[in-house]
Parts: structure tokens; sequence; C-alpha cells
């Protein structure tokens, strides 16, 4: 048995699958999981506040990061805007004797996984189909044409990796979904 401050559950999925409405149910779910808050080198939003949200670092600061080794994975997940897990923030979660969750893209879950094979359950989040993915994404109403198009080329993209992960749910319905992830981590929390 791993104890729980060494194990860490990623969720991982394309934009619009559902991973954060997931992850939050489980969050409220578990009192053991504490949600990993991620570094990212952009603006942050009206709502979002630093060290909740976010970590918010301009680029410099991000790299200089990297080069000292400071990041479990990151990745410029669009074009000059980075994102990345700080190890510090798995550690600063483990001191409390919690398990860090990690809401992140599918590149940096698989990172993640393989720095930490042995105490690390992964979940794909998958959406039904591309095509209900984009439905999802225009009804946000915060995409253009062109973000439409760059988010929905990336989510096939992303969705060829799901072998890579442990469980891959296929969110149809929410609450299913939401029953099926609290399943995989009672089991996982309970190991």
């Amino acid at each position: 048995m791993v104890s729980l401050h060494q194990k860490i559950l990623i969720i991982t999925a394309p934009s619009g699958a559902g991973k954060t409405s997931i992850t939050h149910h489980l969050m409220k779910t578990f009192p053991k999981l504490a949600f990993s808050v991620s570094a990212t080198t952009r603006e942050s939003r009206e709502n979002e506040n630093e060290g909740v949200d976010y970590y918010f670092m301009n680029i410099e600061t991000f790299k200089q990061k990297i080069q000292q080794h400071e990041f479990a994975e990151w990745e410029m997940v669009y074009e000059g805007k980075y994102y990345g897990t700080l190890k510090s923030e798995l550690k600063r979660i483990w001191a409390f004797d919690k398990v860090p969750v990690l809401d992140i893209d599918v590149k940096g879950a698989i990172h993640v996984q393989q720095q930490y094979p042995e105490n690390t359950l992964s979940i794909f989040v998958e959406p039904p189909s591309v095509d209900e993915l984009k439905i999802r994404l225009q009804a946000r109403g915060t995409e253009t044409e062109d973000t439409l198009r760059a988010r929905v080329n990336k989510a096939a993209y992303e969705i060829s990796f799901k072998d890579q992960f442990d469980e891959v749910i296929v969110n149809a319905e929410l609450e299913v979904a939401c029953a099926q992830a609290s399943k995989l981590v009672a089991d996982f929390l309970a190991s």
C-alpha cells in the first residue's frame, strides 16, 4: 500500500469534455483530495485569483523554473501560453497528508505518469464524439471560429492518446461520468 502523501490523481481530457466538472465533483466528494494549482504564463481572467486558480507568472520566470527543474510537467499548450505543475505544489499538498488532483492537459498528464508511475491514477475524460465536443465548446460562447477550429482539431489529436491512461470515462451524461470517476477514486484512495 502506497501512503496517501505519495499518491497523485490526474484528470485529463480535451477542452470541453467535462474534466473540470468531474474534478469539482471529486473534490466535493473526497476530503482527502486537494486541487493542485497549476502555473501559467497566460493573463489572469477577471474572476481568477493568484494561488487559487493559477500561479500567474511571466514567460521569463516560467522558463527560469524550467531550467531549474522545478516542474513535474510543463507544456506550451497554446502558442506562447505555458502551463505546468510545480513540484513544490505537489510537496505542499502532500505536507497536508492529502492527494493532489492534477486537472491538466493530455501531454502534461503523460509526463506526470512517467515520473510517478507507482502512485498515480490517471483518468482520461472522453467526449461522446468530436461533434458533441464542438457543440459544447460553441455553447460556452467564448470561442471565435478560429479558436473553435483549433480546439476541435487539438481534441481529435488528444483523443488518440486515451489508451495511455489508466482509465477512460466517456462523458455522455455528467452524472454517470461523475459516478464512474467516484468509484475509481474511492478504490484508488483505499489501495
